[in-house]
């Protein structure tokens, strides 16, 4: 045969495929009706895999093609079904429920970040709460525990950077304690390397600053082989460098901090990319949901066999949402199990991205609704 006359073949074959699909989407239908009447859940694990066995051994040497076909047919199926059944799930109960609008100009809440005077969660801090207190943690869980004791309204957290990557700490926080995120922001990180006054810059010998810090200027340091040494935050490595007072020691860090602990700029705009962005997120223990929010969050598990995550991330793609991250942590005590991050774009109070959401909710092990910002 000819090329041409395979391609006719094709679409006649084609179109068949498409009215059985109709009539098998039909059915899918009928069995959401059944389900209503007999208040069953949507997901019956247990049918669909008899279903993609049984049709893996009837595509024989397509087998495995034919199983990864029909697992996109069920997700697609199972989205028709909660279009049609539509519950008042929990999750969406959180959604209709969430305040509207979080006023960052109010003079009343508590903000928990990381590092000392003049970091750069501190400025991400104060450039998104313009008139918020501000309590100053050491460590990133400490954020999260003054969020988690009522101490503080919410915590300022860099996420990911431009040219370090994502902050694995924080996303394992993110995963352990489901917090809601109901802001971001960017921040330009400019990183500077500062000494005592008595020093120059030829001095120096070892750098000091936060673990991203450090990586954020690896082409620096390792140009002029300084030696490293690892610290609580870029301000808490300033803070070292004034109180050690060694002429051989320079902090990487902001000129708010340096400016803080009395130290002077020997060099400037040394990180790697002279793009250098960190994004900040903000972390509420409720939700709140703008209606101009633009980008959701949320985390799960999914079933340990193949093709289980493909066919998560075809729902995204049926209903056309653009995903912009996924990341993926491993469970503790748990061999080789992971929690899937992940961020798109769209509004959850739209009616169509609500239900695909509370559809996922109640499918997938340790599904949570992260935030919409």
């Amino acid at each position: 045969m000819e090329l041409k006359d395979i391609r006719t073949e094709i679409d006649s074959i084609d179109r068949q495929i498409v009215e059985l699909f109709k009539k098998r989407m039909n059915c899918s239908a009928e069995v959401a009706k059944c389900k209503m009447q007999s208040d069953s859940p949507v997901l019956s694990s247990g049918r669909e895999e008899q279903v993609l066995a049984n049709v893996e051994m009837l595509g024989g040497e397509y087998g495995k093609y034919t199983r990864l076909l029909y697992g996109s047919m069920m997700e697609l199926s199972r989205d028709l079904q909660y279009t049609i059944i539509n519950g008042d799930s929990d999750l969406k109960k959180i959604i209709l429920s969430a305040e509207s609008e979080l006023d960052k100009q109010s003079d009343k809440w508590r903000v928990a970040c990381l590092g000392g005077a003049g970091s750069n969660s501190h400025l991400a801090a104060q450039k998104f709460f313009q008139n918020a207190h501000v309590e100053l943690e050491k460590n990133f869980d400490k954020v999260f525990e003054s969020v988690e004791s009522d101490y503080c309204d919410f915590g300022v957290l860099p996420v990911e950077n431009s040219s370090a990557g994502s902050v694995s700490r924080v996303y394992d926080l993110i995963l352990k304690y489901r917090y809601y995120i109901v802001g971001e922001i960017d921040l330009p990180i400019e990183h500077c390397l500062c000494g005592i006054p008595q020093t120059d810059i030829s001095n120096i010998e070892l750098v000091v600053s936060h673990e991203q810090g450090l990586s954020q200027c690896s082409l620096f340091i390792s140009e002029n082989g300084y030696a490293k040494k690892k610290c609580g935050s870029t301000s808490a490595a300033a803070k070292t460098v004034a109180e050690e007072k060694r002429i051989n020691w320079a902090a990487i860090c902001t000129k708010a901090a340096a400016d803080e602990y009395g130290l002077k700029v020997l060099d400037k705009n040394i990180q790697n990319n002279d793009n250098n962005c960190t994004r900040f997120i903000v972390i509420s223990k409720k939700a709140i949901i703008s209606k101009t929010a633009d980008k959701v969050s949320l985390c799960f598990r999914i079933a340990h066999r193949p093709g289980s995550l493909y066919n998560v991330l075809s729902r995204f793609a049926t209903h056309g949402f653009d995903l912009t991250k996924i990341e993926s942590r491993p469970i503790p005590d748990a061999s080789f199990e992971y929690l899937f991050y992940l961020d798109f774009i769209g509004n959850v109070r739209d009616e169509d991205n609500c239900r695909m959401l509370c559809s996922l909710s109640d499918e997938l092990p340790e599904f949570s609704f992260l935030g919409n910002y």
